[in-house]
């Protein structure tokens, strides 16, 4: 059973470690500290990147990188759940379709987002259809794998039982495969989002000319690096809050999963 934690002490122990970080950053970046590894002598104050985000949200900028970014993602994103979980349910469920799609999959699957770009721009018309296939490559892959998994994980004495009570595959796709497999998928759903977010900024930083990608690299190459650090902070609040979100409908979606046996 979970532990009786309060509320309370969970989002202040978050808070802390937030603050804690931040506090590190201040002191850090503030009195210069060099490590044997690492040195924070160019790296901004916090307080210069609140200004900068301040003047960012102020310019009009702001909205058509975000536009531009969240517009591709999900674009890709929402193609790859739709291939990623049809191809993971056939090569979970039949042995022949594992034989066929598999192999191919797993070739291009060790392959980076980065490897992709050249072939992707001159394989499509447009730098931005190039980058939604980017985003889309960068999702597919754990959706499959989580979907393969899950459908794999099945009880096959909970397919048998449906069977000898006269069901029909698509009965049985329904009301058996999918919801013993939906927990995985769900998970596969929320990594994609997130790698899908780093593939997009990768794609950005080399082939776009608006997003959140661009954005960093351009203030980068000239130098702006509280600017930088925006960038950075928004790529990864955008990540987290739109894998918070698959999460949270992941959840309405399998009302019968829960968690078991986390303890404070």
């Amino acid at each position: 059973m979970r532990a009786n934690y309060p509320l309370t002490c969970r989002w202040a122990l978050r808070f802390a470690s937030v603050a804690a970080c931040l506090l590190f950053w201040q002191i850090a970046s503030t009195h210069h500290l060099t490590f044997d590894l690492i040195t924070f002598e160019h790296v901004p104050t916090p307080m210069s990147v609140l200004e900068a985000a301040w003047a960012l949200l102020q310019s009009n900028k702001l909205l058509q990188h975000l536009s531009s970014s969240l517009s591709r993602v999900f674009s890709g994103y929402l193609m790859a759940a739709l291939v990623g979980m049809a191809l993971g349910l056939a090569i979970g469920r039949w042995h022949r379709a594992e034989d066929l799609l598999l192999p191919p999959l797993e070739l291009l699957r060790p392959i980076p987002a980065v490897a992709w770009i050249p072939l992707a721009i001159l394989m499509f018309p447009s730098s931005e259809l190039s980058m939604i296939f980017i985003t889309f490559t960068g999702a597919l892959f754990p959706i499959l794998l989580n979907t393969i998994h899950g459908v794999e994980a099945i009880d096959k004495r909970l397919i048998a039982s449906a069977h000898s009570l006269g069901a029909k595959p698509a009965a049985i796709l329904r009301e058996v495969i999918l919801p013993g497999a939906a927990p995985s998928i769900v998970t596969g759903l929320a990594i994609g989002m997130g790698t899908s977010w780093f593939c997009l900024v990768t794609a950005e930083m080399i082939s776009g000319q608006f997003g959140i990608g661009y954005y960093t690299w351009e203030s980068y190459v000239i130098q702006n690096y509280p600017d930088v650090v925006v960038g950075m902070l928004l790529i990864g609040l955008l990540g987290m809050g739109s894998s918070a979100l698959v999460k949270h409908l992941g959840a309405l979606a399998t009302p019968w999963y829960r968690t078991q046996g986390k303890t404070a």
